[in-house]
C-alpha cells in the first residue's frame, strides 16, 4: 500500500464531504471495496469521548508515544527542547491535523498529557483533536471544538513525558503511521487508506442508498419479511 506521507493531500472539499460522515460508516465503505478492511483500520475497543456532541474530525496524524510514571530523562533545558520538537511536529506537515498519541506506561493513563493547556496549544497549532489510550483532564475546559478521545479520565499529569515523535503507533488496537488520514467521532476512529478518500465518499454513497431502500421498508406500517427480501433484492441494484 502506498506511503501515506507521499500521497497528495485529498481537496478541502473532499475532506469537508468526510466530515459529513460518521466514522461507523466511514468503515462500512472501505468494507465495500475491500475485505481486508473488515478487520484492520479502525479502533477496537471504547474510548472516553470528551465532547460525543461534537462532529466528526478529519484531519493528517501526528503521532507520538508518551509516558508518565517514570520522571524523565535528561536536564530541564533538554525536556523543554524535546517538547518543542514535538509542537515542531505537530505545526509541520498538511492541515488539519488529528494527534495519535501512544501511553506507554504498563498501566496506561497514569498521567494526563491533554487538559486545558495542550487542548489550546494544538487546536492552535492547526490540529482538531487526539485519540490516545492515556488519560485527559479538565473537561470543563477543553479548547472548544477540540475533541478527545480516549482511554481514561485522570485528575494528575504525573512525570508525563513525549518519549518518540513520528513513530508509527497502535492506540485501542487501531495502527496509525505518520501522515495517515483519520477519521474520528464518538465512536471511535479509522483510517481512510491512502489515495481512496474519494473511493470512500462514493462507497459510502452507494450503500446510504442501499440502506434506504431496507429502512423506508422496516419503518412502514405494512412491513414483512418478504417486504425485507424485496429491498434487498432492489439494493442489489444500486451501485
Amino acid at each position: 500500500m502506498p506511503d501515506p506521507q507521499h500521497q497528495a493531500p485529498p481537496a478541502e472539499a473532499t475532506l469537508a464531504a468526510l466530515r459529513g460522515l460518521d466514522t461507523p460508516t466511514v468503515c462500512n465503505a472501505p468494507e465495500a471495496l475491500d475485505v481486508r478492511f473488515r478487520t484492520t483500520g479502525f479502533s477496537a475497543r471504547p474510548f472516553v469521548c470528551a465532547v460525543p456532541s461534537l462532529p466528526p474530525i478529519v484531519g493528517f496524524a501526528r503521532t507520538a508515544r508518551i509516558g508518565a510514571r517514570e520522571k524523565p530523562p535528561g536536564t530541564p533545558e533538554e525536556i523543554r527542547a524535546h517538547r518543542l520538537a514535538y509542537y515542531r511536529m505537530i505545526e509541520d506537515g498538511p492541515r488539519p491535523s488529528v494527534v495519535v498519541l501512544e501511553d506507554t506506561d504498563e498501566e496506561p493513563g497514569f498521567g494526563a498529557f491533554w487538559g486545558e493547556v495542550n487542548s489550546a496549544i494544538h487546536k492552535g497549532l492547526g490540529c482538531e483533536g487526539v485519540i490516545t489510550n492515556g488519560s485527559i483532564r479538565d473537561l470543563d475546559d477543553i479548547a472548544p471544538g477540540f475533541q478527545l478521545l480516549a482511554g481514561v479520565v485522570g485528575p494528575s499529569h504525573a512525570w508525563v513525558s513525549v518519549q518518540e515523535i513520528a513513530v508509527p503507533v497502535t492506540v485501542h488496537g487501531l495502527t496509525v503511521a505518520p501522515g495517515d488520514l483519520i477519521h474520528a467521532d464518538k465512536h471511535g476512529a479509522a483510517v481512510i487508506p491512502p489515495g481512496m478518500a474519494e473511493q470512500v465518499l462514493k462507497a459510502a454513497d452507494t450503500i446510504a442508498r442501499k440502506e434506504a431502500l431496507i429502512l423506508d421498508a422496516a419503518r412502514a406500517p405494512d412491513f414483512t419479511t418478504e417486504k425485507l427480501i424485496a429491498a434487498w433484492t432492489a439494493g442489489d441494484d444500486v451501485h
